[in-house]
């Protein structure tokens, strides 16, 4: 197995293992994990993917999330990301599809919104576009490592809240659905999340986060807007470019991603499956400890 260096201080692809040696053996499944953990974003090309075999690999890192209420794929283990409807034509761009995908142009992580949030996530390409439609990715780990050390030291002890309708209202009024707010309320979380594995902390924050606890609205709103700024600035990112065949995964803890635009004529079909995080990746240190008692 090798290991390639692609982003600026994380990201990288792993060649010389395929989806398939990961889901059966258990040495190669240790070494991509390590891996993993050390660089965050993991890129596999030229892969023979199937429905089963991304399951198969994505059970390998832990349990996998059901897919929520009012996503393509509801109650299944697959997110289907695309533009195509159901006549097999690209959908036009006022398209609930469509501007779902602009909800995905925000820096986001996965599930941060939901009772448990993701250790990782996997997208396979399985129809891409010929322009555009790019991912891209920063590290939220080397971002809080930029930081003050007393700054640091104070977002351990903070904590921010998450909502999925607040970033769907960014892009459109009625985006999420009655339905999935009612399925997904608020949820808080720890500011930063430290790797059980390596100790490193990381930024929890996305384009769900909409308020601080314990700090005014306005306030709280600015801090998040700072630190995503901060993160995301220049020179900070790893723009992926899908080739087919191309597998991607990420770690949810220590990343933001976000979807990069393409042209509306041009159809992109993806497959993601996401993988919740448990008490051995550090979930259970993240709750505020009188949510926890509450729960």
């Amino acid at each position: 197995m090798e290991i390639i260096p692609l982003g600026p201080g994380f990201a990288a692809e792993i060649r010389g293992v395929t989806l398939a040696d990961v889901a059966a053996d258990d040495a190669v499944y240790a070494a991509v994990r390590a891996a993993f953990e050390d660089d965050s974003v993991l890129l596999f090309r030229g892969q023979e993917v199937s429905d089963e075999g991304q399951l198969a690999f994505s059970r390998r890192f832990g349990p996998p999330e059901v897919t929520k209420v009012g996503s393509l794929g509801t109650g299944t283990n697959f997110v289907i990301l695309t533009t195509i409807g159901d006549d097999g034509k690209v959908v036009p761009e006022d398209h609930r599809y469509a501007m779902r995908n602009k909800a995905n142009q925000l820096w986001h992580t996965d599930s941060s919104f939901k009772a448990v949030p993701a250790l990782t996530s996997v997208l396979s390409a399985r129809t891409i576009p010929d322009h555009g439609g790019e991912t891209e990715f920063v590290s939220t780990r080397l971002a809080f490592e930029r930081l003050d050390p007393a700054l640091q030291k104070k977002f351990e002890n903070s904590f921010a809240w998450h909502h999925y309708g607040h970033s769907r209202a960014k892009v459109a009024a009625g985006l999420a659905t009655p339905e999935e707010l009612e399925a997904l309320p608020p949820r808080c979380w720890r500011l930063v999340w430290r790797n059980p594995v390596n100790g490193r902390g990381a930024l929890y924050i996305a384009s769900h986060t909409y308020a601080i606890e314990g700090m005014e609205r306005a306030a709280g709103e600015q801090l998040i807007n700072e630190l995503t700024a901060a993160a995301t600035a220049p020179g900070t990112t790893y723009v992926h470019k899908w080739k087919s065949g191309d597998v991607v995964m990420w770690d949810n803890r220590a990343t933001m991603h976000r979807g990069r635009p393409w042209p509306g004529n041009e159809p992109r079909y993806m497959v993601r499956t996401t993988i919740s995080a448990t008490a051995a990746d550090g979930v259970e240190t993240m709750r505020p400890p009188s949510l926890q008692a509450a729960e």
